[in-house]
């Protein structure tokens, strides 16, 4: 056997020692072919050869060609794990390099420099005219993603890339301005998805009145996110909070404008990226299918278009009828056609300056809005509301007013007072109050004068109309009859069951194919967000640019047929903010659509089954999701025009919106219960396993409390982010087992999901856990009614009974055909259970009837464990003997 010593001779040894000490060297310099984070003065960075990459590993700085093309060279920083197509810096974006021979040299004096193949400067990082004194200096890439040049005796930053970002903001970045040195921090989009260059989108602080973030294009304003409140900026809420992935950290002083965002512990990484649209977007990587995923939050939908109503008009997304806008008490449209030019009218002018007295005026309260631009507003951050208003009234020209800033009690301080018109307001969920000045006569005594005084000169005109109109009202009538008639017919010949929702009404808008087809081009695979069992579903843009999801039911789907015809006769009724709105439909030969409302956010299990996304919700969110889930159901149960029972409820029939409020979807399965009826049975027992009741799943029999089973189920899904459908976790045969056992024990707050520990309050958590327990009680008559359940979640005093042990399910083998749907819109397990509805309630009636001496009644809990295929085989072994 040989030695080692006999192949390492001198020489070979003095040629290892060479090559070791010229590797380190390089590996010293940044020159080399080993990657480093740190360029020292001489060192470079040369094309093809040399990489700077950040000492953990998650960023590298090297040059790239968009798209793969080599006909224009970059140097940039990008992710490492994604590559070179997730470049978020570029130095030379407006000047790029037509070969591959460019160098990036650290010059004395800590000055990057970018030099083609000719040794000429392209780009250089000495922009500020800082210079250094020191002979040492070196420039490190840090595992923030900041290239930053620095002095290695003081550590005193010369330059750094975060200071010049291009149309990506990371965690750790400042946006705004800083009004002593003039310096800008604010994000310009690419000119295309291939082409860095600087584009025509600018997103910018605003400081001319309280600071707002505003979207440029070219110079026109494109969007804006709404004034600073102290809080947030005023038209996103939930920006502090925002995907649950950073918190906002905002200065706003005499030095400086601005505001950063910090990374949350834990969370993925995270982009938040200007594209070539003008669209902001979160971008979060996820490392298991190692892609990036898209949420839009600017714009949010078509609200938030700058100005969209004109002056003193207002946006509201959430209307049902288009356009979507519309004016207050006191304005009419001064174009129903033109909105952004036209706006809204005043009805009464302001007697200020008419009658000289000034306090004539009043002012309306107008709840929930993003404020209006302040741009040419007065601000005082130093006055009251009171003295706001009285401000605000002794001048002629003030048409508004508002609180600067919204924290702490009585309704906020400062004084922001807007003069001659309002413009670019939308309605939003938890927006502010804006005090809108109205003359005092604009009211309802002196319109009942006006209507008195009107009424005997319309008196004659209206008698002489009376017949006309008596004609083309029947007319009318007739046509408006007649189609509905049709379409009734049509949605209704698509089912053999009797017509159970009675003779509906059917007032939902008929879209035509053309239309539908044109606005999902052509039903094209880029616009497919997901299919299941039912068929395939599309994104697609109707009206004012307004996003849909649009469901295309298969054809011959027997299923889809009676999901149909439900939803259409059904939802188009339903009105709730917790419920997904049915926007049109349509019926051209064998094809059936429905049109509902586009959710941004996919839906609940995306979410909360997910390892990375569950970091995006928060404990507050997952608390607010329930109790609109809750809300929901109280309506479909009780305070809609009748009770009705989805009978599917599970995560993925939970859509979220853009800002992560709950709506409950696909009423396919749903009955309606009329009268003083409680409950029904069915011979055919569709849903999802784990979700269903174990009265309904044995026997076919349903009613609210079926609902409520599946709530409490999901409830506990989102406190675990466990599905209810997983067997033997920690020796348990699935989570009501396992959920149970924990609070019996008094360690009830072990289920609570390890992403929620930072964020979760105790108190609601073990409030949540003890109603989901409630609500999974064997017996119906034990389960608490859905308006119970809303109290009990919105009042803490309001106290909580004792749950019961809950049967216990084992899902194994019995999963039947699963219909996957990526939307989240649609059923993703839809199945038909209990042996085609035959089997397993034949077996269940012989266990009741106790046909065989062996089956005692305590084994229907057994039966109910999961084992209905062991009994099976049992009773036909005893048949047999």
């Amino acid at each position: 056997m040989a030695t080692p010593t006999k192949f390492l001779n001198l020489p070979s040894l003095v040629l290892l020692f060479r090559i070791l000490i010229l590797l380190l060297s390089h590996r010293a310099s940044g020159a080399g072919g080993i990657a480093s984070d740190t360029l020292n003065n001489g060192g470079n960075i040369t094309d093809g050869k040399t990489t700077l990459v950040s000492a953990g590993g998650s960023f590298t700085m090297g040059f790239f060609s968009p798209g793969g093309a080599p006909s224009k060279r970059y140097l940039g920083i990008w992710f490492t794990a994604s590559g070179a197509d997730s470049v978020y810096w570029v130095a030379n974006r407006d000047t790029p390099l037509t070969t591959t021979s460019g160098v990036l040299v650290l010059s004395s004096g800590g000055s990057l420099r970018l030099l083609n193949g000719s040794g000429q400067t392209t780009w250089s990082s000495n922009t500020t005219g800082v210079v250094s004194a020191s002979p040492s200096t070196v420039a490190q890439l840090l595992d923030s993603g900041n290239l930053v040049v620095q002095e290695q005796s003081s550590g005193r930053i010369l330059w750094q890339s975060f200071d010049h970002p291009s149309n990506t903001m990371l965690a750790g970045m400042k946006f705004g301005k800083n009004l002593k040195t003039g310096a800008e921090w604010s994000l310009t989009s690419w000119r295309a998805t291939n082409d860095p260059a600087t584009g025509e989108y600018r997103r910018v602080m605003d400081i001319k009145g309280l600071p707002d973030i505003v979207t440029w294009q070219g110079n026109v304003k494109k969007y804006r996110s709404g004034p600073w409140n102290g809080l947030w900026f005023s038209g996103v809420p939930d920006m502090d909070s925002d995907f649950k992935l950073f918190s906002v950290q905002m200065v706003d002083s005499a030095d400086e404008v601005s505001y950063a965002l910090n990374a949350t512990a834990g969370t993925p990484s995270t982009r938040m990226v200007l594209d070539e649209a003008g669209r902001m977007q979160v971008l979060v990587w996820f490392p298991t299918s190692r892609v990036w995923r898209s949420y839009p939050w600017v714009p949010r939908d078509v609200c938030d278009e700058y100005a969209s109503c004109g002056a003193f008009g207002f946006c509201n997304v959430d209307t049902a009828s288009i356009p979507l806008c519309s004016c207050v008490e006191g304005f009419s449209p001064v174009n129903q056609s033109q909105w952004s030019s036209g706006g809204c009218r005043r009805d009464v002018q302001l007697e200020c300056g008419s009658n000289g007295t000034a306090g004539a005026d009043r002012f309306m309260v107008v709840k929930g809005v993003k404020l209006p631009d302040t741009d040419k507003a007065t601000v005082d951050t130093s006055a009251t509301l009171e003295q706001c208003k009285e401000r605000c009234l002794a001048n002629c020209s003030c048409v508004a007013y508002a609180p600067a800033d919204i924290r702490g009690d009585g309704g906020g301080s400062g004084c922001v007072m807007w003069k001659d018109s309002i413009v670019d307001v939308r309605y939003i969920e938890n927006g502010q109050d804006l005090y809108l000045r109205l003359a005092k006569s604009e009211s309802a005594r002196n319109r009942k004068n006006v209507a008195k005084a009107v009424l005997p000169v319309m008196a004659s005109v209206l008698v002489l109309m009376a017949a006309a109109t008596g004609v083309v009202w029947v007319c009318k009538r007739r046509v408006k009859r007649r189609n509905r008639d049709i379409l009734k017919k049509a949605i209704l010949g698509y089912s053999n069951a009797p017509n159970e929702l009675g003779d509906e009404n059917i007032e939902l808008p008929f879209v035509s194919f053309g239309e539908i087809a044109a606005a999902t081009n052509n039903f094209s695979e880029e616009n497919m967000l997901g299919r299941g069992g039912f068929g395939k579903v599309y994104k697609g843009t109707l009206g004012q640019n307004i996003e849909v999801a649009i469901k295309r039911l298969g054809q011959g789907s027997g299923q889809g047929a009676e999901e149909f015809r439900n939803e259409v006769v059904l939802i188009a009724k339903l009105q709730h903010r917790n419920l997904v709105r049915l926007l049109g439909c349509c019926i051209h030969g064998d094809e059936k659509l429905l049109i509902y409302e586009y959710l941004p956010n996919k839906s609940l299990d995306f979410f909360i089954f997910d390892a990375t996304n569950k970091y995006l919700l928060d404990w507050p969110t997952r608390f607010k999701i329930i109790k609109g889930i809750s809300r929901g159901l109280l309506y479909l149960h009780q305070d809609s025009r009748l009770t009705i029972i989805h009978r599917d409820l599970k995560p993925s029939n939970i859509l979220l919106d853009a800002d992560m409020n709950p709506k409950i979807s696909d009423f396919g399965m749903a009955r309606i219960f009329g009268g003083n009826q409680l409950e029904a049975n069915t011979n055919r027992v569709v849903g999802t396993y784990g979700y269903m009741s174990p009265e309904y799943a044995m026997d076919g029999a349903f009613s609210v409390k079926s609902d409520t089973y599946g709530f409490g189920v999901i409830v506990l899904e989102i406190i675990s982010g466990l599905k209810i459908t997983l067997t033997h976790y920690r020796g348990f045969p699935n989570l009501l087992a396992y959920a149970w056992s924990l609070w019996m024990d008094g360690k009830a707050m072990d289920l609570v999901d390890s992403s929620l520990a930072k964020s979760c309050s105790r108190t609601e958590a073990l409030r949540c856990i003890q109603i989901g327990l409630l609500c999974v009680q064997d017996n119906p008559n034990y389960r608490p009614l859905m308006s119970s359940v809303v109290t009990m979640l919105e009042n803490e005093s309001t106290p909580l009974s004792v749950p019961k042990q809950p049967v216990y399910f084992s899902y194994a083998g019995a999963q039947g055909t699963a219909a996957e749907n990526t939307s989240g819109s649609m059923n993703n397990m839809t199945l038909t259970t209990v042996l085609e509805g035959r089997l397993q309630q034949v077996i269940m009636k012989l266990i009741h009837k106790n046909q065989y001496g062996f089956i005692k009644t305590r084994t229907i809990r057994t039966v109910w464990h999961g084992h209905l295929n062991i009994f099976t085989s049992v009773i036909t072994q005893r048949k047999k003997s």
